[in-house]
Protein backbone atom coordinates (compact mmCIF):
# COMPACT_ATOMS: atom_id res chain seq x y z
CA UNK A 1 0.00 0.00 0.00
CA UNK A 2 1.31 3.59 -0.79
CA UNK A 3 2.04 5.89 1.50
CA UNK A 4 -0.04 8.65 -0.78
CA UNK A 5 -3.24 5.88 -0.69
CA UNK A 6 -2.28 5.00 2.82
CA UNK A 7 -2.66 9.16 3.74
CA UNK A 8 -5.98 9.27 1.93
CA UNK A 9 -7.30 6.18 3.96
CA UNK A 10 -6.71 7.65 7.09
CA UNK A 11 -6.94 10.73 6.93
CA UNK A 12 -7.87 13.09 9.96
CA UNK A 13 -11.17 13.28 10.66
CA UNK A 14 -10.50 9.12 10.21
CA UNK A 15 -8.08 8.77 12.57
CA UNK A 16 -9.87 11.09 15.34
CA UNK A 17 -13.34 8.95 14.88
CA UNK A 18 -11.40 5.36 14.87
CA UNK A 19 -9.45 6.92 18.26
CA UNK A 20 -12.41 8.22 19.74
CA UNK A 21 -14.24 4.25 18.94
CA UNK A 22 -11.33 2.50 20.72
CA UNK A 23 -11.16 4.72 23.62
CA UNK A 24 -15.32 3.93 23.87
CA UNK A 25 -14.92 0.39 23.45
CA UNK A 26 -11.94 0.45 26.59
CA UNK A 27 -13.70 2.92 28.85
CA UNK A 28 -17.06 1.82 28.94
CA UNK A 29 -16.07 -1.80 29.90
CA UNK A 30 -13.62 -0.35 32.59
CA UNK A 31 -15.95 1.83 34.18
CA UNK A 32 -18.77 -1.29 34.34
CA UNK A 33 -16.50 -3.50 35.52
CA UNK A 34 -14.16 -1.75 37.64
CA UNK A 35 -15.43 0.77 39.04
CA UNK A 36 -17.93 0.34 42.01
CA UNK A 37 -21.56 1.29 41.81
CA UNK A 38 -21.40 3.01 44.62
CA UNK A 39 -19.06 5.89 42.18
CA UNK A 40 -20.12 8.70 40.06
CA UNK A 41 -18.08 7.10 37.20
CA UNK A 42 -19.97 3.65 37.20
CA UNK A 43 -21.42 2.91 34.05
CA UNK A 44 -24.86 0.38 34.78
CA UNK A 45 -24.80 -2.35 32.82
CA UNK A 46 -28.13 -1.35 31.13
CA UNK A 47 -26.25 1.80 29.84
CA UNK A 48 -23.59 -0.74 28.21
CA UNK A 49 -26.35 -2.85 25.86
CA UNK A 50 -28.15 0.71 25.38
CA UNK A 51 -24.59 1.54 23.84
CA UNK A 52 -24.16 -1.19 22.66
CA UNK A 53 -27.74 -1.13 20.52
CA UNK A 54 -26.48 2.47 19.60
CA UNK A 55 -22.92 0.94 17.84
CA UNK A 56 -25.30 -1.76 15.70
CA UNK A 57 -27.64 1.01 14.69
CA UNK A 58 -24.34 2.57 13.54
CA UNK A 59 -23.31 0.23 11.65
CA UNK A 60 -26.82 -0.23 9.91
CA UNK A 61 -26.19 3.59 9.02
CA UNK A 62 -22.59 3.36 7.39
CA UNK A 63 -23.93 0.17 5.04
CA UNK A 64 -26.54 2.68 3.82
CA UNK A 65 -24.05 5.46 3.67
CA UNK A 66 -21.94 3.15 1.30
CA UNK A 67 -24.39 2.46 -0.93
CA UNK A 68 -26.55 5.82 -0.98
CA UNK A 69 -23.72 8.16 -0.32
CA UNK A 70 -21.06 6.94 -2.44
CA UNK A 71 -23.58 5.18 -5.40
CA UNK A 72 -26.84 7.38 -5.25
CA UNK A 73 -28.75 3.96 -4.37
CA UNK A 74 -31.36 4.77 -1.77
CA UNK A 75 -32.73 2.07 -0.06
CA UNK A 76 -35.36 2.04 1.82
CA UNK A 77 -35.23 -2.09 2.81
CA UNK A 78 -32.21 -2.21 4.59
CA UNK A 79 -33.91 -3.26 7.80
CA UNK A 80 -34.74 -6.10 6.68
CA UNK A 81 -31.12 -7.02 5.48
CA UNK A 82 -30.62 -6.20 9.77
CA UNK A 83 -33.65 -7.95 10.70
CA UNK A 84 -31.97 -11.09 8.86
CA UNK A 85 -29.20 -11.18 10.60
CA UNK A 86 -30.97 -11.19 13.92
CA UNK A 87 -33.06 -13.57 13.36
CA UNK A 88 -30.24 -15.84 11.81
CA UNK A 89 -28.32 -15.04 15.48
CA UNK A 90 -31.31 -15.19 17.19
CA UNK A 91 -32.15 -18.99 15.92
CA UNK A 92 -28.52 -20.06 17.47
CA UNK A 93 -29.76 -18.60 20.72
CA UNK A 94 -32.63 -20.35 20.79
CA UNK A 95 -31.04 -23.25 19.88
CA UNK A 96 -28.92 -22.68 22.72
CA UNK A 97 -31.64 -23.19 25.17
CA UNK A 98 -32.36 -27.08 25.19
CA UNK A 99 -34.12 -28.04 27.77
CA UNK A 100 -33.98 -25.11 29.86
CA UNK A 101 -37.05 -23.89 27.95
CA UNK A 102 -40.88 -23.77 29.46
CA UNK A 103 -41.48 -26.89 27.91
CA UNK A 104 -38.08 -28.51 28.76
CA UNK A 105 -37.74 -30.14 25.20
CA UNK A 106 -34.02 -30.26 24.19
CA UNK A 107 -35.01 -29.83 20.63
CA UNK A 108 -37.52 -27.90 19.40
CA UNK A 109 -37.98 -23.91 21.12
CA UNK A 110 -40.79 -23.26 23.47
CA UNK A 111 -42.83 -21.61 20.61
CA UNK A 112 -43.01 -24.69 18.68
CA UNK A 113 -44.17 -27.12 21.22
CA UNK A 114 -46.66 -24.78 22.13
CA UNK A 115 -47.95 -24.90 18.65
CA UNK A 116 -48.00 -28.60 18.34
CA UNK A 117 -45.12 -28.50 16.13
CA UNK A 118 -43.97 -32.27 15.79
CA UNK A 119 -39.96 -31.79 14.17
CA UNK A 120 -37.76 -29.62 13.60
CA UNK A 121 -38.15 -27.38 10.67
CA UNK A 122 -35.54 -27.83 8.13
CA UNK A 123 -34.80 -24.50 8.28
CA UNK A 124 -33.45 -24.40 11.58
CA UNK A 125 -31.25 -27.70 10.86
CA UNK A 126 -27.14 -26.51 11.48
CA UNK A 127 -27.94 -23.45 13.77
CA UNK A 128 -27.31 -25.30 16.69
CA UNK A 129 -23.55 -24.56 15.89
CA UNK A 130 -22.25 -21.12 16.04
CA UNK A 131 -20.06 -21.64 13.04
CA UNK A 132 -22.84 -22.12 10.76
CA UNK A 133 -24.73 -19.71 12.48
CA UNK A 134 -22.57 -16.80 11.84
CA UNK A 135 -22.30 -17.64 7.86
CA UNK A 136 -25.98 -17.39 7.50
CA UNK A 137 -25.96 -14.09 9.13
CA UNK A 138 -23.81 -13.24 6.39
CA UNK A 139 -24.84 -15.75 3.70
CA UNK A 140 -28.66 -14.58 3.94
CA UNK A 141 -28.77 -11.11 3.57
CA UNK A 142 -26.39 -11.16 1.48
CA UNK A 143 -27.74 -13.87 -1.17
CA UNK A 144 -31.38 -11.87 -0.67
CA UNK A 145 -29.55 -8.42 -1.71
CA UNK A 146 -27.55 -10.43 -4.69
CA UNK A 147 -30.77 -11.86 -5.98
CA UNK A 148 -32.31 -8.47 -5.70
CA UNK A 149 -29.57 -6.38 -7.02
CA UNK A 150 -29.54 -8.67 -10.06
CA UNK A 151 -33.02 -8.32 -10.92
CA UNK A 152 -33.81 -4.74 -10.43
CA UNK A 153 -30.24 -3.74 -11.70
CA UNK A 154 -30.22 -5.56 -14.61
CA UNK A 155 -33.44 -3.90 -15.06
CA UNK A 156 -32.06 -0.33 -15.01
CA UNK A 157 -34.21 0.17 -11.93
CA UNK A 158 -32.97 3.47 -10.44
CA UNK A 159 -34.17 6.32 -7.94
CA UNK A 160 -37.34 6.33 -6.14
CA UNK A 161 -38.71 3.39 -8.21
CA UNK A 162 -36.12 1.39 -6.71
CA UNK A 163 -36.56 2.42 -3.78
CA UNK A 164 -39.97 1.92 -3.58
CA UNK A 165 -39.59 -1.89 -4.87
CA UNK A 166 -37.01 -2.57 -1.72
CA UNK A 167 -39.62 -0.96 1.00
CA UNK A 168 -41.98 -3.94 -1.02
CA UNK A 169 -39.69 -6.08 -0.02
CA UNK A 170 -39.36 -5.69 3.52
CA UNK A 171 -43.10 -5.34 4.23
CA UNK A 172 -43.45 -8.77 2.23
CA UNK A 173 -40.65 -10.39 4.29
CA UNK A 174 -42.36 -8.86 7.66
CA UNK A 175 -46.28 -10.04 6.19
CA UNK A 176 -43.94 -13.63 5.71
CA UNK A 177 -42.49 -13.70 9.30
CA UNK A 178 -45.63 -12.47 11.00
CA UNK A 179 -46.54 -16.28 9.93
CA UNK A 180 -47.07 -18.97 12.90
CA UNK A 181 -46.40 -21.66 9.86
CA UNK A 182 -43.35 -20.03 8.46
CA UNK A 183 -41.81 -21.29 11.89
CA UNK A 184 -40.19 -18.47 13.15
CA UNK A 185 -41.89 -17.52 16.33
CA UNK A 186 -44.71 -15.32 14.45
CA UNK A 187 -46.17 -12.43 15.93
CA UNK A 188 -43.80 -13.00 19.12
CA UNK A 189 -40.56 -13.60 17.49
CA UNK A 190 -37.65 -14.99 19.32
CA UNK A 191 -36.79 -14.43 23.17
CA UNK A 192 -35.77 -15.85 26.16
CA UNK A 193 -32.17 -16.31 25.26
CA UNK A 194 -30.11 -17.75 27.95
CA UNK A 195 -26.09 -18.87 26.19
CA UNK A 196 -23.96 -17.57 23.75
CA UNK A 197 -20.88 -19.77 23.02
CA UNK A 198 -21.70 -20.97 26.81
CA UNK A 199 -21.98 -17.38 28.55
CA UNK A 200 -24.48 -16.14 29.84
CA UNK A 201 -26.42 -13.60 27.83
CA UNK A 202 -27.07 -11.57 30.74
CA UNK A 203 -23.86 -11.55 32.77
CA UNK A 204 -22.03 -8.29 33.06
CA UNK A 205 -19.18 -9.63 31.37
CA UNK A 206 -20.63 -11.10 28.59
CA UNK A 207 -22.85 -7.57 28.12
CA UNK A 208 -19.43 -5.87 28.23
CA UNK A 209 -17.83 -8.20 26.00
CA UNK A 210 -20.89 -7.91 22.93
CA UNK A 211 -20.44 -4.44 23.49
CA UNK A 212 -16.70 -4.32 22.57
CA UNK A 213 -17.46 -6.70 19.94
CA UNK A 214 -19.90 -4.40 18.46
CA UNK A 215 -17.44 -1.54 18.57
CA UNK A 216 -14.72 -3.40 16.77
CA UNK A 217 -16.90 -4.52 13.84
CA UNK A 218 -18.19 -0.76 13.40
CA UNK A 219 -14.28 -0.09 13.24
CA UNK A 220 -13.68 -2.88 10.75
CA UNK A 221 -16.69 -1.97 8.59
CA UNK A 222 -15.55 1.48 9.02
CA UNK A 223 -11.90 0.72 7.69
CA UNK A 224 -13.73 -1.65 5.13
CA UNK A 225 -15.76 1.18 3.27
CA UNK A 226 -13.26 3.65 3.78
CA UNK A 227 -10.63 1.23 1.61
CA UNK A 228 -13.44 1.26 -0.58
CA UNK A 229 -14.49 4.80 -1.48
CA UNK A 230 -11.05 6.10 -1.36
CA UNK A 231 -9.32 2.89 -3.70
CA UNK A 232 -10.09 3.30 -7.43
CA UNK A 233 -13.79 2.01 -7.31
CA UNK A 234 -14.28 4.59 -4.72
CA UNK A 235 -14.42 7.14 -7.85
CA UNK A 236 -16.22 4.75 -10.29
CA UNK A 237 -19.01 4.60 -7.67
CA UNK A 238 -19.11 8.22 -7.32
CA UNK A 239 -19.03 9.00 -11.33
CA UNK A 240 -22.17 6.03 -11.41
CA UNK A 241 -23.63 8.21 -8.40
CA UNK A 242 -22.96 11.71 -10.10
CA UNK A 243 -23.77 10.59 -13.77
CA UNK A 244 -24.47 6.83 -14.64
CA UNK A 245 -25.81 7.05 -18.31
CA UNK A 246 -21.83 8.79 -18.58
CA UNK A 247 -20.24 5.90 -16.58
CA UNK A 248 -21.73 3.80 -18.80
CA UNK A 249 -20.67 5.18 -21.85
CA UNK A 250 -17.51 5.07 -20.82
CA UNK A 251 -17.71 1.51 -20.46
CA UNK A 252 -18.32 0.58 -17.23
CA UNK A 253 -20.63 -2.11 -16.17
CA UNK A 254 -22.22 -0.31 -14.05
CA UNK A 255 -24.82 -2.97 -12.80
CA UNK A 256 -21.61 -5.06 -11.59
CA UNK A 257 -20.56 -2.11 -9.39
CA UNK A 258 -24.31 -1.77 -8.00
CA UNK A 259 -24.61 -5.35 -7.08
CA UNK A 260 -21.11 -5.57 -5.64
CA UNK A 261 -21.56 -2.49 -3.36
CA UNK A 262 -25.15 -3.48 -2.55
CA UNK A 263 -24.26 -7.17 -1.66
CA UNK A 264 -21.89 -6.24 0.78
CA UNK A 265 -23.96 -3.45 2.63
CA UNK A 266 -26.43 -6.01 3.06
CA UNK A 267 -24.24 -7.95 4.78
CA UNK A 268 -22.84 -5.53 6.73
CA UNK A 269 -26.45 -4.92 7.54
CA UNK A 270 -26.92 -8.69 8.33
CA UNK A 271 -23.61 -8.23 10.95
CA UNK A 272 -25.30 -5.31 12.64
CA UNK A 273 -28.48 -7.21 13.16
CA UNK A 274 -26.65 -10.11 14.65
CA UNK A 275 -25.10 -8.19 17.15
CA UNK A 276 -27.68 -6.30 18.24
CA UNK A 277 -30.02 -9.32 19.36
CA UNK A 278 -28.01 -10.70 22.30
CA UNK A 279 -27.85 -7.37 23.58
CA UNK A 280 -31.34 -6.66 23.72
CA UNK A 281 -32.94 -9.88 23.81
CA UNK A 282 -35.50 -10.03 21.49
CA UNK A 283 -35.94 -10.00 17.66
CA UNK A 284 -39.40 -10.15 16.16
CA UNK A 285 -41.69 -9.68 12.59
CA UNK A 286 -41.65 -5.70 13.91
CA UNK A 287 -37.98 -5.24 12.90
CA UNK A 288 -38.98 -5.62 9.45
CA UNK A 289 -41.65 -2.74 9.71
CA UNK A 290 -41.11 0.06 7.12
CA UNK A 291 -40.06 2.69 9.17
CA UNK A 292 -37.27 0.25 10.83
CA UNK A 293 -35.69 1.23 7.18
CA UNK A 294 -37.09 4.60 6.60
CA UNK A 295 -35.18 5.93 9.97
CA UNK A 296 -31.31 4.79 9.03
CA UNK A 297 -31.65 7.00 6.00
CA UNK A 298 -32.75 10.12 7.76
CA UNK A 299 -29.67 9.25 10.88
CA UNK A 300 -27.70 9.38 7.58
CA UNK A 301 -28.68 12.56 6.48
CA UNK A 302 -28.62 14.10 9.60
CA UNK A 303 -25.48 13.10 10.29
CA UNK A 304 -23.81 13.58 6.97
CA UNK A 305 -23.99 11.87 3.17
CA UNK A 306 -20.95 10.86 1.97
CA UNK A 307 -19.01 11.20 5.05
CA UNK A 308 -19.03 7.52 6.54
CA UNK A 309 -18.07 9.60 10.13
CA UNK A 310 -21.18 11.44 9.45
CA UNK A 311 -23.49 8.14 8.93
CA UNK A 312 -22.09 6.81 12.31
CA UNK A 313 -22.57 10.11 14.43
CA UNK A 314 -25.96 10.67 12.97
CA UNK A 315 -27.14 6.88 14.21
CA UNK A 316 -25.62 7.48 17.83
CA UNK A 317 -27.42 11.11 17.81
CA UNK A 318 -30.52 10.51 16.74
CA UNK A 319 -30.78 7.36 18.80
CA UNK A 320 -30.00 9.00 22.27
CA UNK A 321 -32.30 11.56 21.21
CA UNK A 322 -34.82 8.75 20.92
CA UNK A 323 -34.18 7.23 23.91
CA UNK A 324 -34.07 10.66 25.67
CA UNK A 325 -37.60 12.09 24.25
CA UNK A 326 -39.57 8.98 24.25
CA UNK A 327 -38.85 7.93 28.03
CA UNK A 328 -40.77 11.17 29.19
CA UNK A 329 -43.92 12.88 28.74
CA UNK A 330 -43.12 13.59 24.93
CA UNK A 331 -42.90 10.43 23.88
CA UNK A 332 -46.17 10.59 21.81
CA UNK A 333 -44.81 13.07 20.07
CA UNK A 334 -41.19 11.79 19.20
CA UNK A 335 -42.13 10.82 15.27
CA UNK A 336 -43.26 14.09 14.99
CA UNK A 337 -40.24 15.13 16.37
CA UNK A 338 -38.10 13.07 14.04
CA UNK A 339 -39.77 13.80 10.79
CA UNK A 340 -39.62 17.36 12.15
CA UNK A 341 -35.82 16.86 12.46
CA UNK A 342 -34.95 15.43 8.99
CA UNK A 343 -37.30 18.48 7.14
CA UNK A 344 -34.90 20.51 9.07
CA UNK A 345 -31.62 18.51 8.08
CA UNK A 346 -33.00 18.94 4.50
CA UNK A 347 -33.73 22.39 4.35
CA UNK A 348 -31.00 24.33 6.57
CA UNK A 349 -28.07 21.56 6.65
CA UNK A 350 -28.89 19.48 3.41
CA UNK A 351 -24.79 18.43 4.02
CA UNK A 352 -25.48 17.17 7.53
CA UNK A 353 -23.12 17.63 10.16
CA UNK A 354 -20.17 16.39 9.92
CA UNK A 355 -21.04 17.12 5.74
CA UNK A 356 -21.25 20.88 6.43
CA UNK A 357 -18.10 20.72 8.60
CA UNK A 358 -16.48 19.41 5.83
CA UNK A 359 -17.60 22.15 3.86
CA UNK A 360 -16.72 25.09 5.98
CA UNK A 361 -13.14 24.07 6.70
CA UNK A 362 -12.80 23.23 2.76
CA UNK A 363 -13.57 27.08 2.31
CA UNK A 364 -11.83 28.49 5.10
CA UNK A 365 -8.20 26.90 3.39
CA UNK A 366 -9.03 27.65 0.02
CA UNK A 367 -10.06 31.44 1.25
CA UNK A 368 -6.24 30.51 2.85
CA UNK A 369 -4.60 29.46 0.09
CA UNK A 370 -6.12 31.52 -2.42
CA UNK A 371 -4.66 34.58 -0.11
CA UNK A 372 -1.41 33.28 -0.24
CA UNK A 373 -0.84 32.97 -3.92
CA UNK A 374 -2.08 36.29 -4.45
CA UNK A 375 0.74 37.47 -1.40
CA UNK A 376 -1.70 38.82 0.74
CA UNK A 377 -1.27 37.63 4.44
CA UNK A 378 -4.94 35.97 5.68
CA UNK A 379 -6.53 38.46 8.48
CA UNK A 380 -5.94 37.23 12.08
CA UNK A 381 -7.28 38.18 15.56
CA UNK A 382 -5.90 40.93 17.62
CA UNK A 383 -2.96 38.98 19.64
CA UNK A 384 -3.20 38.26 23.18
CA UNK A 385 -1.22 40.11 25.85
CA UNK A 386 0.94 37.19 26.39
CA UNK A 387 2.01 37.39 22.50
Amino acid sequence: MSGHFLFRLLDRSTVIFLVALAAVAVTVPLLNLAVPQSSSLHVPTYVVALFGKYICYAILALSIDLIWGYCGILSLGHGAFFALGGYAMGMYLMRQIGARGVYADPVLPDFMVFLNWKELPVAWYGFEHFAYAAMMVVLVPGVLAFVFGWFAFRSRVTGVYLSIITQAMTYALMLGFFRNNLGFGGNNGLTDFKDVLGFNVQAETTRNVLFALSCLALLLGFLVCRFIVTSKLGKILIAIRDAEARARFLGYRVESYKLFVFTLSACMAGIAGALYVPQVGIINPSEFAPGNSIEPVIWVAVGGRGTLVGAALGAVLVNYAKTYFTSGALAQYWLFALGGLFIAVTLLLPRGIVGTLHHWTALRRGKIAAAAADGVTPARAEPLPAE
